[in-house]
């Protein structure tokens, strides 16, 4: 019986140049009752350092597929994905998360806090699970709910808080461990006009301010307009 080591991941192989993740001929299909559903098919794209891009494509296209196969929650059938110099193809499940909490911050729709938890303890959430002490993992909390303009909502648990604030709340958390890609899957979704610009204004200043990447599933056209680039997923294709 062979046993992988805890956390050991193969050398990265990066240059100055290289994209922060590249996605090669990828496909993911799913067998259901025996039948086999394609859902993805021939993906090809990069996304740079400091980039923000748009997913955007019509339901069932595939977009959800393909965020999770990019959050490394889900594996694709064929092609590759190389992130951050990491081919995570054939990586084992304790190297894929290992990968996916220390390099990949997500943002959902439906904000998914924790209820009964204040936004001070949600966001540090993730950084209890990499162990990070309690005072510094308080501070750091406090530190990102400021610059997301929530200072005075520390000890508010999600119930207190409006739609913009909780994704507020959901973005601070998802940045806590500084992540070099962060994945927003309809993070305007469920928000007004005035908080959907508020926290595109935000995930774009990350991307410029700590050269992260920036992933967004939308189907709003306004979000989209103002990624640096958008790919167009057509029946499991991008474009």
């Amino acid at each position: 019986m062979s046993f992988e080591a805890p956390h050991l991941l193969p050398t990265p192989v990066r240059s100055p140049a290289s994209p922060l993740l590249r996605v090669e001929g990828l496909t993911r299909h799913f067998m259901v009752s025996g039948e086999r559903i394609d859902v993805l098919h021939d993906c090809t794209f990069d996304v740079a350092r400091g980039e923000v891009v748009a997913i955007i494509g019509q339901s069932g296209s595939g977009k959800s597929t393909l965020l999770n196969v990019l959050g490394l929650l889900d594996r694709p059938s064929g092609g590759s994905y190389v992130f951050d110099g990491v081919d995570t193809t054939g990586l084992r499940e304790g190297s894929r998360s290992r990968l996916r909490g220390d390099g990949i911050g997500f943002v959902f729709q439906q904000f998914h806090l924790l209820e009964r938890r204040t936004a001070l303890s949600n966001v540090g959430v993730p950084m209890v699970l990499s162990g990070v002490p309690l005072l510094r993992r308080r501070a750091r909390a406090k530190e990102l709910l400021e610059s997301v303009g929530l200072g005075h909502r520390l000890h508010s648990q999600p119930h207190q808080l409006s739609g913009g604030e909780q994704q507020r709340v959901a973005l601070a958390r998802a940045l806590s461990r500084d992540p070099a890609l962060i994945l927003a899957d309809e993070p305007t979704g469920a928000l007004d006009a005035a908080s959907s610009t508020m926290i595109m204004d935000q995930l774009i200043e990350q991307a410029r301010d700590h050269d992260a990447a920036v992933v967004v599933v939308t189907h709003d056209p306004k979000v989209a307009e103002r990624a640096d680039r958008i790919v167009e997923l057509v029946e499991g294709r991008t474009r």
